[in-house]
């Protein structure tokens, strides 16, 4: 499929989605003010599994290694028909430009076969689970990874920073899980309940439960292993960034986790973006973006540009 015509559909979906697809200068940025820019190149694609979806692309900086690391998850209320991993094509490229390498990662959405519980929740954790893999020859320094994640994306960042709370017993749990050291969460939705009840929130309506599957035998509670706020404390720095004017993932949702999460004795930190809505968050030049680079590098111990 050409750019033109991804381009087309994406915004197609998102207007049926009822997402903003244009914009004014009065108003936050809509999805064709960022998919109509010249897509950038130069990623290595890899492969971690062996389905089409099960697949990252690598952007390395010039600089040689050890390279700090960052992944990334993108959203599209977990569904591959709205979004894929190139929709992250020009934050990636922005971070590998200022030396930062970027495993910018797909997995199967739920309206793909495998995809929803358990599929998508093991394809992003195999994903970072690759990096164990590729850093040598790419010279990757693990030795501490900061995971960032946009709208559904987010969820899924912050969920990876938790899989050593998961309950036993669970599918996704894996002792020998590779360990996040942060999390910047980009106009999250955390709290699967939260967003599914949350009236207007096409996100959490249509996308979460095919997220979570259905209450079955010896798994009654669905939101268990799944939604962030069941595994708290988490024991990681989190950072979580809002758009003041985003109307899929609005801030009381990210407000509202805060919330759960300081009462649980973590640190969170949240970033409210004023003027701001859901795609400026990922465009490389906005101040949302700019913000957020900031603080990925704050996280990585990476001196800021001067």
């Amino acid at each position: 499929m050409n750019r033109a015509v991804w381009i087309s559909i994406v915004i197609a979906l998102a207007a049926g989605m009822g997402l903003a697809v244009s914009s004014s200068q009065a108003g936050p940025m809509g999805w064709g003010d960022l998919l109509g820019r010249p897509r950038p190149s130069g990623q290595i694609n890899i492969s971690y599994g062996s389905d089409p979806l099960q697949v990252g692309d690598l952007w390395l900086p010039k600089q040689k290694g050890p390279l700090p690391v960052v992944v990334m998850i993108h959203g599209g209320c977990w569904q591959t028909d709205i979004a894929d991993r190139s929709i992250m094509d020009w934050a990636a490229a922005d971070l590998a430009a200022q030396g930062i390498a970027v495993w910018n990662i797909d997995y199967r959405g739920v309206d793909r076969p495998g995809g929803g519980y358990p599929g998508t929740f093991l394809d992003v954790a195999a994903a970072v689970d690759h990096l164990a893999k590729i850093a040598p020859t790419y010279g990757l320094d693990t030795g501490q990874i900061v995971a960032t994640g946009h709208s559904a994306g987010g969820h899924l960042a912050l969920w990876l920073a938790g899989r050593q709370k998961l309950p036993e017993g669970s599918v996704l749990r894996n002792a020998k899980s590779t360990k996040i050291t942060a999390v910047i969460a980009s106009g999250s939705l955390p709290d699967l309940q939260a967003a599914q009840a949350l009236p207007g929130n096409d996100c959490g309506r249509t996308g979460v439960p095919g997220l979570v599957g259905t209450p079955q035998s010896g798994r009654a509670d669905v939101f268990a292993d799944t939604s962030v706020p069941r595994l708290l404390p988490l024991g990681v720095r989190q950072i979580l960034v809002n758009g003041s004017l985003d109307r899929i993932a609005p801030t009381s949702l990210a407000a509202s986790y805060v919330a759960q999460a300081r009462v649980a004795g973590e640190t969170v930190e949240y970033v409210e973006i004023p003027a701001t809505g859901h795609v400026e968050l990922i465009a490389p030049g906005a101040a949302a973006w700019t913000r957020q680079v900031a603080l990925i590098k704050s996280a990585l111990g990476v001196a800021p540009a001067r």
